[in-house]
């Protein structure tokens, strides 16, 4: 578990490198403000388009290659940012390097869920998802000041070499043996027969609400801390948020071994949606803080226990599928929300974007809570912590 904890701290450091660090580059090489929302944009289509491909190939093929395939386009990818200077062929890069996280989470999620223990499945995911928000803290900080201080080519060097180290991290990891699929579990076979059962619909489209209103906080909301004239620097918004995403994963987990993860996917959605009521009524330096802290407490438990629920869910042997289907849902919502929210936030301004945000969690709420179950009693239960979930498959003999 260290070396893929290792292998997955890596891989975030060198993606979120770019985060500060590519729209700068993109406007150096002569790109428009729209050239650079267009290329950045890129990104989420090969995420999109790639993960349930890659979720199918890693219940075939093992997590391992997707894994693999992950790190291996991390290391690629940055010298084609050497290389290229069009716009696009920065755009069809982008979509490539898309390709990495659709890969790595994929592989990452799915092998962590094979190799931990089932009592202690929960404490296990949420420990081991610590690698993200611990490289997304280190990976800009390291790219802003690579970029300022030595220029683009030392970054780029420096993003592929840790993804490097990264893959040879992830070559030494122990690949559990595939199971084969019997004939009475094939029903759910392909993409919508998975996705239209009861176990796997309600939270792909909770994702895709949270997804969508997460999209419009993480890309708007600087822009909207400047614009009121607080004295708060938007980037401290998502120092703060690391550090209570960090806190809350650290004994979320393990208590989810012991309530349930209803209760924490309630609480996760319930802190997005607080987040952005605060947001659309901020105009002070608390508000601000407050509110950052808990779009971590959301971060930190919605994708950990939607992730260690749908592991729950599942069979061994279509967990790859399931978990690609279910994070598509979110990787579509982020992907929408830049062209929906922009479009709002000119006709509205960004303080009632965040209004209409908070409409988004507030119905994803509602859905989880009245839908997660069998039926709306058992989902009230499951989602207060005070009854199991019923797709569960833990106590099956499988």
């Amino acid at each position: 578990m260290l070396i893929l904890f290792i292998a997955g701290l890596l891989f975030w450091s060198s993606t979120a490198a770019f985060l500060p660090t590519l729209p700068l580059y993109i406007e150096d090489v002569g790109g428009s403000k729209q050239e650079i929302g267009i290329v950045m944009g890129g990104f989420a289509i090969g995420l999109l388009l790639f993960r349930p491909m890659l979720g199918k190939l890693a219940d075939q093929h093992g997590r391992k290659l997707v894994l693999l395939i992950g790190m291996t386009v991390a290391a690629i990818a940055p010298f084609g940012y050497l290389a290229f200077t069009s716009i696009p062929l920065l755009f069809c890069l982008r979509i490539f390097h898309g390709v990495s996280i659709a890969a790595f989470t994929t592989g990452y999620s799915a092998l962590v869920a094979d190799l931990a223990p089932v009592a202690i499945r929960g404490e296990i995911i949420s420990y081991m998802s610590l690698a993200a928000p611990i490289g997304l803290a280190i990976g800009p900080a390291l790219g802003g000041y690579l970029q300022a201080s030595f220029g683009y080519s030392p970054l780029f060097w420096f993003t592929a070499a840790i993804a490097v180290i990264g893959l040879l991290c992830a070559s030494q990891v122990i690949n559990p043996p595939l199971n084969k699929q019997s004939p009475s579990e094939s029903h759910n076979s392909n993409f919508w027969q998975i996705f239209l059962s009861p176990r796997v619909r309600v939270p792909a489209i909770v994702m895709l609400l949270v997804g969508t209103s997460v999209g419009a906080v993480h890309i708007f909301v600087a822009l909207f801390i400047k614009s009121t004239g607080v004295n708060f620097h938007g980037g401290w918004f998502f120092t703060v948020s690391a550090v209570s995403s960090f806190t809350i994963r650290v004994f979320a987990g393990k208590a989810s071994d012991r309530v349930g993860r209803g209760l924490f996917i309630t609480f996760g959605i319930f802190a997005y949606t607080l987040t952005c009521l605060l947001l659309w009524q901020a105009n002070s330096t608390n508000a601000f803080l407050i509110s950052a802290i808990a779009e971590g407490c959301g971060g930190g438990t919605v994708i950990s226990m939607v992730t260690t629920m749908m592991a729950d869910r599942s069979l061994p042997q279509e967990r790859g599928r399931i978990f690609s289907i279910c994070m598509a849902g979110f990787d579509f919502g982020i992907a929408i929300a830049a062209p929906i929210f922009g479009y709002v936030s000119e006709q509205v301004g960004y303080r009632n974007m965040f209004g209409y945000s908070t409409a988004l969690t507030v119905l994803a709420l509602v859905i989880f809570v009245s839908l997660c179950n069998k039926d709306l009693p058992s989902s009230l239960r499951f989602a207060i912590g005070r009854g199991e979930d019923a797709y569960s498959l833990n106590k099956m003999n499988l």
